[in-house]
């Protein structure tokens, strides 16, 4: 397998610089990466650095608590979309998701997944599935099936807890095979990217993605 196309090479801090960013991208081209994830300030000069690759430019939309009007959320999809992202992670508000309230969850989404499905693009939507339970897991596996998104994201990387296979393993249950999963936090190492990967996930948002690369290798090697 070559993990580096599973791989969204991540840097979201918000202290930020150009030249991060297009070390970001310079990577991301000479592994093989198959996205950049970028602060939305940054779309427009990753799809510069990248315009003559094959790696997408992902950002992120209501980052990273999710808590964010709806109507700010379709403000800044509509942004990054203009500024040429391929692919936008959204985090969905779980203050509404705790109260239950799956209109106010519905009414966010279906703009952005409008929106980007019109100009070709994927929408990724991030549960946070360090902090829900099972049941608040397999409630946003419903909904997000019935919003027609491309994939369902596990996590910020903002949280307490990041990505787990048993996360990958029940979203891969109560998802459609047309609905990816991207696994995403506290991802530092071949071995357990490579769990996740088993367990469903398709994408893997990682910032340690060039030593996850090489860990790969070093297993091929070894003979693993």
């Amino acid at each position: 397998m070559n993990i580096a196309e599973y791989i969204d090479h991540t840097l979201l801090k918000p202290t930020s610089t150009s030249d991060e960013i297009k070390k970001l991208c310079d990577e991301a081209m000479q592994y093989g990466f198959a996205a950049v994830c970028v602060p939305p300030p940054f779309v427009r000069l990753a799809k510069k650095y990248l315009q003559s690759s094959n790696v997408k430019v992902a950002t992120v939309i209501g980052f990273p608590f999710g808590y964010s009007a709806p109507a700010a959320k379709q403000a800044e999809a509509e942004q990054a979309l203009a500024d040429g992202a391929n692919e936008l992670d959204m985090v969905i508000n779980l203050v509404a998701l705790r109260a239950g309230d799956t209109a106010l969850l519905e009414a966010e989404i279906a703009p952005i997944v409008a929106l980007a499905h019109q100009l070709g693009r994927l929408v990724k939507v991030i549960i946070e599935s360090g902090i829900l339970s099972a049941e608040e897991i397999i409630q946003c596996c419903t909904l997000y099936t019935a919003a027609n998104v491309d994939f369902v994201k596990t996590s910020t990387g903002y949280a307490e807890k990041g990505a787990s296979v048993e996360a990958v393993q029940l979203m891969r249950k109560h998802l459609p095979s047309t609905i990816q999963i991207k696994a995403s936090g506290g991802i530092r190492n071949y071995a357990f990217a490579k769990e996740l990967i088993d367990a469903g996930a398709t994408r893997l948002g990682a910032s340690a993605s060039v030593a996850i690369v090489s860990g790969e290798k070093t297993n091929e090697s070894s003979g693993y």
